[in-house]
């Protein structure tokens, strides 16, 4: 540390300093003021892409449900090009379109892709438990089986114990599907999903 014997000492300390460091303290207040600058920009700019997003998407989905011929290949659209939540919710909503309209293996693309734009854990547990389901209608089982391993949290072990005590049945594993729906009925269950695993189980026997 350095010691100062009166106040023209500690004067005559900062001017050296401001002549050593001077120039790069400029340039560090010039960086600092355009990162400040560029930071509510940004902001700015996420804030409005946000807003455009959602407003897009309210669109797309008031189209669909007005079931205008244009409406699929529009939304089709906003979500090939919307890589963000929003793109993933019209991935969705068109995915539940095509399996009203039994196009599966459509509505399964949209899933992946919905899959893909998604970045929230608890939406792309939503998308993953869908499509399980659908390839569980594709007659595709081990792929349903390892859509079911990407569903995180504990608020899912239940509804996953039960879809894969199903696909475990479908391939003629009852063992497996009954160790399955036996831990799902002593997790989290809801005493409604609990006591229809509990009738699966029982009626493995018969």
């Amino acid at each position: 540390m350095e010691i100062y014997n009166n106040e023209n000492d500690q004067v005559d300390a900062l001017k050296r300093f401001f002549a050593e460091n001077g120039k790069a303290l400029a340039v560090g207040v010039i960086l600092g003021v355009g990162a400040l600058v560029g930071w509510r920009y940004w902001t700015s700019h996420q804030i409005e892409t946000a807003r455009g997003a959602s407003l897009a998407y309210e669109n797309a989905v008031s189209s669909l449900n007005s079931g205008k011929p244009e409406a699929i290949a529009s939304a089709e659209k906003f979500a090939a090009e919307t890589k963000n939540t929003y793109g993933a919710f019209a991935s969705l909503e068109l995915a539940q379109q095509y399996v009203d309209a039994n196009q599966l293996d459509k509505a399964g693309k949209q899933l992946q892709q919905g899959l893909a734009a998604a970045a929230d854990d608890n939406l792309k547990s939503v998308i993953n438990m869908r499509l399980a389901r659908l390839q569980l209608q594709l007659k595709q089982p081990d792929a349903a089986l390892k859509t079911l391993d990407g569903i995180k949290g504990e608020g899912w072990t239940a509804i996953v114990a039960d879809l894969r005590g199903e696909i475990l049945l479908s391939k003629g594993d009852k063992q497996g599907a009954r160790t399955a729906w036996e831990a799902g009925v002593k997790s989290d269950a809801s005493p409604a999903l609990s006591e229809m695993m509990r009738m699966k189980i029982n009626n493995l026997s018969i």
